[in-house]
């Protein structure tokens, strides 16, 4: 752990506490430096909006290292603003509501689905089944994928707007913790900070499940991910 805060102007329990206020609380930067500061931590929020780019990404490698997944895939898609534009999230969960993966694309067409199914498969072998709804570019792209030996046939496709509510129901609870109104400066920003805010989220919903409602403490959690690494 010591060498992903060497050299930082501050210690890294007070990295952690700027960087779990931003994850779990939907807060601003400038709102988490207000809150330090009522603690006598006198950051600039610009500080934390770096911190923010530098450990959201190293948090969200950590994270995946740990996990037990399932080999039920989930995949949809929903939006996010950069600059204005709408940009498009590709997000995949097992059964057990795991997040698996999630890329920002430019376009949702087939070539984005088929290069996530790539992308998916490369990390993770072959999955037993899939759920998707019934867009078009989703099922030409499974279709395509089959045809090409880089998805096995007997892989079962379920289409199904129903069965895939767990997913769009977690792009709702994702979305509300944006900042910004939903709306980043650039797609690099806007991707490191949707991976803090999904890990943070998916150990809230472990810590649910293991130790109750009011017992989660976003630092105490990332902590334990930086010293397991």
């Amino acid at each position: 752990m010591k060498n992903q805060f060497k050299g930082k102007q501050y210690d890294y329990r007070i990295i952690i506490e700027a960087i779990g206020l931003y994850y779990h609380f939907s807060l601003s930067y400038r709102d988490c430096a207000k809150i330090m500061r009522k603690f006598s931590v006198g950051v600039d929020h610009t500080t934390i909006y770096r911190w923010n780019k530098e450990y959201g990404k190293i948090l969200y490698h950590l994270w995946n290292k740990r996990r037990s997944l399932s080999k039920s895939w989930r995949i949809d898609e929903t939006y996010v603003k950069v600059k204005g534009q709408d940009r498009y999230l590709y997000r995949a969960i097992d059964s057990k509501g795991n997040t698996l993966d999630m890329w920002l694309r430019n376009h949702r067409d087939t070539v984005s689905t088929k290069a996530f199914f790539k992308r998916l498969i490369r990390v993770y072998g072959q999955p037993r089944s899939i759920v998707t709804d019934k867009y078009a570019p989703s099922l030409k792209a499974i279709k395509e994928l089959k045809e090409e030996g880089i998805l096995y046939q007997k892989v079962k496709h379920w289409k199904s707007k129903y069965l895939n509510n767990i997913l769009e129901q977690d792009h709702r609870q994702l979305k509300g913790k944006l900042p910004y109104g939903n709306n980043f400066q650039s797609t690099y920003t806007a991707a490191v900070t949707i991976k803090g805010i999904e890990v943070v989220s998916a150990l809230y919903k472990e810590s649910r499940r293991e130790i109750g409602l009011f017992d989660f403490s976003p630092w105490e959690e990332i902590d334990t991910l930086f010293k397991s690494a």
